[in-house]
């Protein structure tokens, strides 16, 4: 809803070239009820923007489901192509390419649709929130350093945690020692004054706001970090390394902590080394110095690095990096379609394995790793309301 709300007023001007078409489309798709329909095209307006202006705000309204298979109507339909050939680039802009078609659910029943019936072998997600996601961004380093664009990086990964049911909380440039007693924290789930320590933020009505409230953990746990860092260890903003090891272990199964048996999710954005593949660096671009680390044998646990060992995590100043907003980007397009985390993440390494950073012939290049010890599958559905 976000990317529709930031760029509403171009693709007003856009859509205005011929209001009919994206009506008939929207309709065509069922992102509207035929009685919206009609009431739409036997509204009064002296000018086309009123009736699209009308279109786009029921679209809005309906919620983030809706307004993302209204973006993939815009961006996969041939006739809408051809007759606004501007949305191409205003979309671009964004990163918000969807490579696979949403199929838009019909809205002519507005009650809430019943809980999705979970199949054998998957895990259970009947919380609600559904969980905790923790951020943990450090962006401002006691050198001088700063990682530009890693609050893009935040706040894209809010967004889709908070549409997949998630309270996502966000801890912001801690140091090494600071990271540990967070994570102890949240595994343990203490008492509000003990978070006030690490200034933890929530993602509240798309920005991010102080804490009001202790957390509560539910049926699955993602935990997001984004830092420099180097082989097997990310570090703080005093630039001390905390081991990936360490992160995970935290969290792992004990009689007395409430995410035994419950999937716990570690996306690491930070290089796992100095090394890049070969090419030159994009001015615009930088290297977050970590190291993709081996799985505890606890069960239920995924982590997903950036990068395998000993390379260079790349990340745009101005977009983020190309991991997370990967991340992202997919996780709107498959959970939309029920699937599997593993398989998301799978087309994730791919898409950023296909991505170039620099000038031909040679091009640096990236390659995520996922290692998990999952028992089931582990399918996160979107807010549908």
């Amino acid at each position: 809803m976000d990317i529709l709300r930031r760029n509403k007023t171009s693709i007003l001007e856009t859509l205005c070239a011929d209001y009919r078409l994206i009506l008939n489309k929207a309709d065509q798709k069922k992102l509207i009820t035929r009685r919206e329909y009609n009431n739409l095209k036997s509204i009064n307006k002296l000018h086309e923007e009123g009736h699209v202006v009308e279109l786009v705000d029921k679209i809005m309204n309906k919620g983030e489901e809706t307004c993302f298979a209204f973006l993939n109507l815009l961006q996969t339909d041939e006739d809408i192509q051809e007759t606004y050939p501007e949305l191409k680039n205003i979309l671009k802009k964004e990163n918000c390419l969807l490579p696979y078609p949403v199929q838009a659910c019909s809205v002519d029943n507005t009650d809430n649709q019943p809980q999705r019936r979970k199949e054998d072998g998957q895990y259970e997600l009947n919380s609600r929130p559904t969980g905790l996601c923790l951020i943990i961004n450090n962006a401002h380093f006691g050198d001088g350093g700063v990682r530009h664009g890693t609050d893009i990086d935040a706040e894209s990964l809010a967004e889709v945690f908070s549409w997949l049911r998630f309270r996502v909380l966000m801890c912001k440039d801690q140091t090494k020692d600071q990271m540990e007693r967070a994570l102890v924290c949240f595994a343990s789930q203490c008492n509000f004054s003990q978070l006030q320590e690490f200034n933890v933020k929530e993602w509240t009505c798309s920005r991010f706001t102080d804490l009001q409230e202790a957390p509560r953990h539910g049926d699955a746990f993602i935990c997001c970090v984004l830092s420099h860092g180097n082989k097997g260890v990310v570090l703080g903003i005093d630039g001390q390394p905390l081991p990936i090891k360490q992160i995970t272990r935290t969290f792992m199964a004990t009689p007395q902590s409430p995410l035994t048996a419950k999937p716990k999710v570690f996306l690491i954005q930070a290089c796992q080394g100095g090394q890049i593949h070969p090419g030159v660096l994009l001015k615009g671009l930088q290297a977050d110095d970590s190291h993709s680390t081996s799985i505890p044998q606890e069960a239920d646990f995924l982590v997903h690095s950036a990068t395998v060992e000993d390379y260079n995590a790349i990340r745009s100043k101005t977009e983020g990096s190309w991991f997370i907003q990967s991340v992202c980007n997919q996780l709107k397009v498959g959970c939309l379609r029920n699937e599997e985390l593993e398989v998301i993440l799978r087309r994730v390494n791919n898409e950023v394995a296909g991505k170039e950073g620099g000038a031909m012939p040679s091009a640096v290049k990236q390659m995520p790793e996922i290692r998990h010890t999952l028992r089931k599958g582990l399918v996160l559905t979107p807010n549908r309301n």
